[in-house]
């Protein structure tokens, strides 16, 4: 029997570990560029392409009341003053599986849409990385 479990999913981004965390969907690592694309000449002889391009968007979704908002926010006001220079490392680990994500270079695209309502809701923070080393595993 193999188990996952959300709590042993640790997220860092440069020296802070990001809490409060959304219930539902809280992290999705989606590469940018395709890493093989194919292509079929007229006489149906197949050509691949290896893409050199290991860039990718990391979506972190936080509580409302999450202090990785204010994080989220002074890393994106920092980079923008910088013009650019304020890049933190971004590490996505499951410590109950061998899932890891690691990028020296990350970014947060743009501040997040913020809605308020009634009860608190959530946040989603937007980040782009450089190349990015991504192993996706399964769980003890």
């Amino acid at each position: 029997m193999r188990t996952y479990a959300a709590a042993e999913v640790k997220t860092t981004f440069g020296p802070h570990s990001v809490t409060g965390t959304n219930d539902g969907d809280f992290i999705n690592i989606e590469p940018i560029s395709d890493g093989i694309v194919s292509q079929a000449g007229a006489d149906g002889e197949v050509v691949r392409s290896m893409s050199a391009d290991q860039r990718c968007r990391v979506t972190i979704t936080v509580q409302q009341g999450s202090p990785s908002n204010d994080f989220f926010s002074g890393a994106y006001h920092a980079d923008r003053v910088s013009g650019g220079r304020a890049v933190l490392p971004l590490i996505i680990r499951d410590l109950r599986g061998t899932t890891v994500f690691a990028a020296a270079k990350a970014w947060v695209t743009k501040l997040p849409n913020s809605g308020f309502a009634k009860e608190a809701g959530s946040r989603e923070w937007v980040l782009e990385t450089d190349r990015a080393d991504y192993h996706v595993g399964g769980n003890e």
